[in-house]
């Protein structure tokens, strides 16, 4: 039992949730993929951080205009 709960803990931590973190991931991985010369798959890794960066910014302007709206 404890140590189900320390894997789900371990787990839990290692693995970033946030679409922020989650950009910046896909961000290193395109490095180390552009290193290694792997170009094809450090060019799709910074693709899919792009999108998730901008799906951020999209969903923050519109949670900055409920707020306002709602306080307003």
């Amino acid at each position: 039992m404890l140590s189900l709960l320390s894997a789900g803990l371990l787990a839990q931590a290692a693995f970033p949730t946030g679409l922020v973190s989650l950009a910046v991931v896909f961000f290193v991985v395109a490095l180390l993929a552009y290193a290694i010369g792997a170009k094809g798959m450090a060019g799709m890794s910074a693709g899919i951080g792009q999108t998730l960066l901008f799906v951020f910014l999209v969903l923050a302007v519109i949670s900055a205009i409920f707020a306002f709206v709602h306080t307003g």
